[in-house]
């Protein structure tokens, strides 16, 4: 595959060849841990997966941190890339990799020593808890990995290189798989061979990933020396990346909030929500990525003085997101029972089925608005215009957490997922506004 610089390359050829190794990537990624519930609902049963899912939501939003901070970090790099200011961008990408690690080890710290607290906060069925700590407490000690597996591919892609993301992600995948059906299938390890494995996979990428890392530095031949640590760069890096950390996780977010709403319908219901959300995490895939390619493409364009190109991506990633959309809504249309079965044993209760084929065929039809929301935030969080992004992400996630509350005691538990579109098109709409001001195309995140 040839490798489009986009800085000088066609903007739409150039976004759409680097945002596909990084939907490959996060597709195998969300593969992955979909395979996990498979393995888990099908060797173990209904309660695993329901306890799969009770842990699920927690730890998406840690992942979402470390993928939004990664984001954060990256703008800055690809922006010192962009001025071709080599010796800032090396040290732009150390501090990001010190300052994650210190934070995924305090993170982790404290997730496991609260772990069981938080699982009752959030109204866990009694029958899944002690599957559902043993999930967290594994997932916990290996955060350090799991966090700088993340950072680290959003360092490779802050560089233009998507691609070295993508064969990890591969090679992550498959080694997790196996290890599912050795831990759970053959030594029936259940729930904890499941987070194991994830751990162990992504451990053992993070440290393949960062071997290679240090390899491409040092093709950048630099003026101005690196240093391991800067405060202005991480002062600057903390401005973008708090507002990329809610805009990523703002969905995992979301669903951790009202987990206590779905918990108190049971763990049948439960289950078939699991599914349903593994199915949506997929699906938002494409959608994610491509903002993430609008931000690194709007961060080396404005590093470079091309305003006008940011725009040329722009419409180009509109088309992009609208032609995902409608092949997403067809799938799930035509086979949303036939993928919610795969998840369920033949003899699990009728109400994890039925309430995940609502919610897929529900929210089929309205994938479009996440894919313009992302990448509308793509290009104000690239050019580091943060207040109304973080605003527009504060919006969405009011929305979803104040109907799912108000309604499903009224309604029941479609109410958890009629409120993700209403969030999406509000999050959508407040970030276009922002973007049709141009106002995001004067900001300046570094000294050129």
């Amino acid at each position: 595959m040839k490798k489009y610089n986009m800085i000088t390359d066609h903007p739409g050829r150039s976004l759409f060849f680097f945002a596909l190794p990084m939907i490959l990537g996060n597709l195998f990624q969300q593969f992955y841990t979909t395979v996990d519930s498979i393995i888990v609902g099908q060797f173990v049963g209904e309660e695993a997966l329901a306890a799969v899912g009770a842990s699920y939501s927690l730890t998406a939003v840690f992942i979402m941190i470390a993928i939004g901070g990664g984001i954060g970090a990256s703008v800055i790099t690809s922006q010192y890339l962009g001025a071709e200011r080599f010796g800032r961008m090396k040290t732009s990408v150390y501090t990001a990799l010190l300052s994650f690690l210190v934070l995924s080890i305090l993170l982790g710290t404290v997730g496991l020593m609260l772990s069981g607290r938080i699982l009752s906060g959030l109204n866990t069925p009694q029958n899944i808890m002690r599957d559902a700590m043993r999930y967290l407490q594994i997932y916990f000690l290996g955060l350090p990995f799991l966090f700088m597996y993340n950072i680290l591919s959003s360092v490779f892609n802050a560089l233009g290189n998507s691609r070295i993301p993508l064969y990890l992600l591969i090679f992550s995948s498959l080694l997790n798989i196996g290890m599912d059906l050795l831990f759970v299938g053959s030594f029936g390890l259940g729930v904890a061979g499941a987070a194991a494995a994830t751990v162990l996979a992504q451990g053992l990428s993070a440290v393949i990933s960062f071997c290679l890392l240090l390899h491409t530095l040092k093709e950048y031949a630099a003026e101005e020396k690196a240093v391991l640590f800067e405060f202005q760069i991480l002062g600057d890096m903390i401005r973008v990346a708090i507002p990329s950390m809610l805009q990523q996780s703002i969905v995992s977010i979301g669903m951790l909030l009202v987990q206590s709403v779905v918990n108190g319908f049971g763990s049948s219901v439960l289950a078939g929500y699991t599914a349903g959300m593994r199915i949506e995490s997929i699906c938002i895939v494409p959608m994610i990525a491509c903002g993430n390619a609008v931000s690194t493409f709007t961060a080396q364009n404005l590093g470079a003085g091309a305003p006008q190109r940011v725009k040329e991506g722009y419409h180009a990633a509109v088309k992009m997101v609208a032609v995902f959309a409608v092949i997403i809504c067809t799938i799930l249309t035509l086979f949303h029972k036939e993928i919610i079965s795969s998840f369920l044993e033949a003899g699990s209760d009728e109400a994890a089925f039925a309430t995940g084929n609502a919610y897929l065929s529900f929210i089929a039809f309205f994938f479009i608005f996440i894919g313009l929301k992302a990448i509308t935030d793509g290009v104000l969080r690239g050019a580091g215009d943060v207040l109304v992004f973080t605003l527009a992400n504060l919006v969405n996630l009011g929305i979803r957490v104040a109907f799912a509350f108000t309604f499903a005691p009224i309604i029941g538990v479609q109410a958890v997922w009629m409120a993700v579109p209403i969030g999406w098109a509000v999050n959508f709409l407040i970030s276009f506004v922002r973007y049709l001001s141009g106002k995001w195309s004067r900001k300046q995140l570094i000294k050129v």
